[in-house]
């Protein structure tokens, strides 16, 4: 039974994904001329690039930087989703004019560094980098690819798992995604978060951002960022939820974009010898960088 279901999982993925340069994409929104004009996107000094591997914090860390860049965003006198504030060089769903918009400009990529315009590869423009433990980005994924429309077979766990190690899944491999920035950090003008660190104690890492992008907000400003970013304020806001895409995209009945927010959910789903193999791969791909992963968190210590 589970070769069968692994079997109709694969053709299922297969249908709709494309594999290109190391890394797998969907098919409804990007393609390869898409990918690699990309490197080609011109770059403007003030840009600023929020890169991450998918279920990482992205939608979390958009709302904090559109805070901080538009005062709009902060006083709430603009009705603009991070969507569209930030949207995905690769994924640009709403076709927007990259060209026409005003610096600063801000932008998403769940790509890897060597598929990252050029000139951010010179230090032009900011990249804001934010990594969260393997094994929540795990679990968040697969409560990801339950809620595709386009998957009807069942997802089973443990086939999930040995996909997520693989690579197998969007945006390839997490180890390759994390360890290639963290090697290649001389290349660009970067700046390292985490979301474990950033769970524990926002403002620091709202005021290390604002630092990073030369930008100075006074302490009432600094107040209401890190107010409406916390993660109950932004799950009930449609300008940052994801509420706003299609049943087609995302089935909302399976699931909320935004699910629960916290470190450590993975010793809700894994197997003590699940956890196990998974600690021994981490070791073997990850083991010989300077890297310090949180795993678990006291949520109650937790801004």
């Amino acid at each position: 039974m589970a070769t069968m279901d692994r079997n109709a999982l694969y053709e299922e993925l297969n249908a709709i994904y494309f594999k290109y340069k190391g890394i797998y994409c969907g098919t409804d929104f990007t393609s390869p001329e898409v990918i690699d004009a990309v490197e080609h996107m011109e770059i403007q000094d003030g840009d600023v690039f929020l890169v991450t591997y998918p279920k990482s914090g992205t939608i979390w860390t958009q709302q904090i930087l559109s805070l901080i860049m538009n005062e709009g965003h902060r006083n709430g006198t603009e009705q603009i989703t991070n969507i569209e504030r930030a949207p995905s060089i690769e994924y640009n769903i709403y076709n927007v004019d990259f060209k026409s918009r005003p610096s600063p400009r801000l932008f998403s990529s769940h790509l890897p560094y060597y598929l990252m315009p050029k000139d951010l590869r010179s230090r032009m423009g900011k990249i804001i980098s934010v990594s969260r433990n393997p094994k929540d980005v795990l679990v968040s994924f697969y409560h990801f690819y339950k809620m595709n429309p386009r998957i009807t077979c069942k997802i089973n766990w443990e086939i999930f798992i040995d996909l997520f190690i693989s690579g197998k899944v969007l945006s390839g491999s997490w180890f390759d995604h994390v360890r290639g920035f963290y090697t290649h950090k001389e290349d660009f003008d970067i700046l390292f978060l985490t979301y474990e660190d950033m769970k524990k104690d926002l403002r620091s890492n709202v005021l290390k951002i604002c630092k990073f992008l030369n930008i100075s907000l006074d302490d009432k400003a600094i107040d209401i960022v890190v107010e409406k970013a916390t993660f109950k304020n932004m799950k009930d806001d449609s300008l940052a939820n994801y509420t706003f895409l299609p049943n087609e995209l995302l089935n909302k009945n399976k699931g909320t974009f935004l699910r629960k927010g916290i470190v450590g959910d993975w010793k809700n789903t894994m197997t003590v010898a699940q956890n196990e193999m998974f600690d021994k791969v981490f070791k073997e791909k990850m083991g010989d960088l300077p890297m310090k992963i949180t795993w678990e968190l006291n949520e109650e210590t937790a801004s």
